[in-house]
């Protein structure tokens, strides 16, 4: 499509260096490796923020510092009326002329995997594999016409919308199911005067929790069984995802409809407990599969959904270097009211909104193998 319509991209875009002198812009942001800003997590306690970029709307930042080994570059497209700002090494930049190169256009190639695995080549011989802006700005982008651009940016979008719409419906669902939960095992419930039938019992023994397993080097494969970390849990089999080849116990494989708790990782972020509907697969340490003991995985996922701001509070208890964790520990000292058969009543109460949740999350995967397999033909 644009292979003969290849140009450097620093012949497109600038630096830009606007400093926080007068701090009055307080929004200090990092990226993530989804490629969007996220509240950074840096303690800059007694750090001067003066000397901190500031980025405006339709400005992108990027961190070069180690792209060689994320093997990912961390750019980011600022889409906020608000002003931000990011630390002083990242490199901020923004696009000459629109009329000519769209900065969703840009933002959607930047997005490409093979994008990222190019950025390989361009790193120096730090064994951190750093990247300098001259280096950048040196790489080769397609630019076809502005209208062909609008086009591609304008089908993109109706994909993302689509997406975001399906994930506000997730979050309405997910409210409407924890309401559900709070209502009958909370708000009406005393737990030192239970009701004939009830008891408080530790979370741990509400179901079996199943931490996933380490692979070998020669484990790794470029096909077969995806291997399931929190990115995936997060986003799907991407093209980043790594497969296994080989034999593991039946207790690390996971399927369709199975809940996974995230129970090491960012305590804001990854902290938390979802369904799996991504297909066959086999399981990462870091993450529990979690499988109920009677049976009422509906029940057990509102459960560990109403208990995440104590998790997320357990592991920030024990965070370093940006990571928290949630112990067996934990799972036993934490309890819940509990009555065997409200608990089968709920769970067929809520069948049918957890039903509707796992449709969308399925049809959210739908969509994003579809904005890939766009992304990919921008290159061809």
């Amino acid at each position: 499509m644009f292979e003969n319509n290849m140009k450097r991209l620093g012949d497109y875009i600038r630096p830009v260096d606007v400093r926080n002198r007068d701090l009055k812009v307080t929004r200090l942001m990092g990226i993530n490796i989804e490629k969007r800003f996220m509240p950074s997590v840096a303690n800059v306690v007694g750090t001067d923020l003066s000397n901190y970029k500031i980025v405006l709307k339709g400005q992108f930042a990027c961190n070069l510092m180690h792209v060689g080994r994320d093997e990912k570059i961390p750019v980011a497209l600022q889409k906020d009326d608000e002003p931000i700002i990011v630390s002083p090494a990242y490199v901020v930049f923004e696009v000459v002329d629109t009329n000519v190169l769209l900065t969703e256009y840009l933002m959607m190639w930047f997005s490409r995997s093979e994008f990222d695995r190019n950025a390989w080549f361009y790193t120096d011989g730090d064994v951190r594999g750093g990247m300098d802006r001259e280096a950048l700005f040196d790489m080769q982008i397609p630019v076809p016409a502005i209208e062909k651009q609008r086009e591609i940016v304008a089908e993109y979008n109706t994909l993302a919308t689509r997406i975001e719409t399906n994930k506000k419906l997730i979050a309405t669902l997910e409210q409407t199911a924890q309401t559900l939960y709070r209502h009958t095992f909370i708000d009406n419930i005393d737990p030192n005067n239970l009701p004939n039938g009830w008891r408080m019992a530790p979370l741990y023994e509400s179901a079996e929790f199943i931490n996933g397993t380490s692979f070998a080097p020669s484990e790794y494969a470029p096909a077969g069984l995806p291997i399931v970390k929190i990115a995936e849990i997060k986003n799907g089999i991407t093209a980043e995802t790594e497969y296994f080849i080989g034999e593991k116990e039946d207790k690390y494989y996971i399927r369709n409809g199975e809940i996974l708790f995230s129970w090491s990782g960012n305590p804001e972020t990854s902290i938390d407990a979802f369904f799996w509907t991504h297909g066959n697969a086999i399981l990462n340490q870091h993450t529990f599969r979690v499988v109920p003991k009677d049976g009422e995985y509906e029940y057990i996922w509102m459960l560990l959904k109403n208990f995440k701001p104590e998790f997320v509070r357990l592991a920030s208890g024990k965070q370093t270097t940006g990571l928290g964790h949630v112990t067996v520990a934990d799972l036993k000292n934490l309890k819940t009211p509990y009555c065997e058969y409200v608990a089968r009543e709920i769970s067929l109460q809520a069948h049918g909104i957890i039903k509707e949740i796992l449709l969308k999350q399925q049809e959210n995967q739908t969509l994003t193998q579809m904005q890939t397999l766009l992304l990919s033909k921008m290159g061809v």
